[in-house]
C-alpha cells in the first residue's frame, strides 16, 4: 500500500476498514472507529460507503480487483520473475488476505461472492483441461485455506505468515507443490525464478 499521506480520504477508510474488520470482524467494528483510524469524521465515512454493508462491500470489491490486478500484471504482463514486482504485491497483499482469511472464517454474506469470483479468475489462469471447473474450485479453497489458518501457519513457520519472511516462505512451498500441469511449467518457472530473486538478500 501506499504511503497514507499519499492515499484519497475514501482509501484510508477502505484501508482502515480491511485492518480492523480483519482484527475484529465485520460485527465487532463500529462505523466510528473506522472513521478514528482513517482519522476522518464519521460523517465522511457515511459520505463514501453509507454505512457498515457499504463498507464491507467497498473491501471486497478490492480485494477481488487487487487479486485480479496482481494476476494481469504478473502472468499477462510476465512481471512473475520481477522481483521489485514480487516483493511489492506480497507487501500490499498482506492486509488484503488477512482481511479475505477473517471474512472467509466469519462466513460472512459476502464470502460466497469472493469465493466466486475468485474460482471464475483462476480458471482463465489455469492449463489443465481435465474438469476446469473442479481444479480451479479445489485450488482456490485450498489457497484460500492459508489465509483462514494464518495464526496456526504463523506458529508452524515461527514467523508473521503474512510478514515479508512468511510471505516468501508459503509462496516457495506452494509452487513446490503446485503441480507444473496445473498453470503450465513456463508460468510456474518465471514465479520460481522472481521469488529467488526476492529472497536474495
Amino acid at each position: 500500500m501506499r504511503p497514507v499521506e499519499d492515499l484519497t480520504a475514501r482509501a484510508r477508510i477502505r484501508d482502515a476498514a480491511l485492518s480492523l474488520f480483519a482484527e475484529h470482524g465485520v460485527a465487532g467494528t463500529s462505523m466510528r472507529r473506522i472513521a478514528d483510524h482513517a482519522g476522518v469524521s464519521l460523517a465522511l465515512v457515511q459520505y463514501h460507503f453509507g454505512n457498515k454493508a457499504g463498507l464491507e462491500r467497498g473491501c471486497d470489491e478490492y480485494v477481488v480487483e487487487f487479486i485480479r490486478a496482481a494476476l494481469s500484471r504478473g502472468v499477462d504482463g510476465k512481471q512473475l520473475d520481477n522481483a521489485e514486482f514480487v516483493e511489492e504485491t506480497h507487501r500490499a497483499g498482506a492486509p488484503v488476505l488477512r482481511y479475505l482469511g477473517r471474512a472467509l472464517a466469519d462466513g460472512t454474506p459476502a464470502a460466497g461472492s469472493l469465493f466466486d469470483e475468485l474460482v471464475a479468475i483462476t480458471e482463465r489462469y489455469r492449463e489443465s483441461q481435465a474438469d476446469p471447473r473442479a481444479e480451479a474450485a479445489v485450488f482456490v479453497a485450498m489457497r484460500l485455506g492459508i489465509y483462514v489458518l494464518q495464526d496456526h501457519l504463523t506458529r508452524a513457520l515461527g514467523v508473521d505468515a503474512f510478514g515479508p519472511e512468511g510471505m516468501a516462505r508459503i509462496a516457495a512451498a506452494q509452487l513446490a507443490i503446485i503441480s507444473p500441469e496445473f498453470a503450465g511449467p513456463e508460468m510456474m518457472e518465471k514465479a520460481r525464478a522472481g521469488l529467488r530473486k526476492r529472497r536474495r538478500p
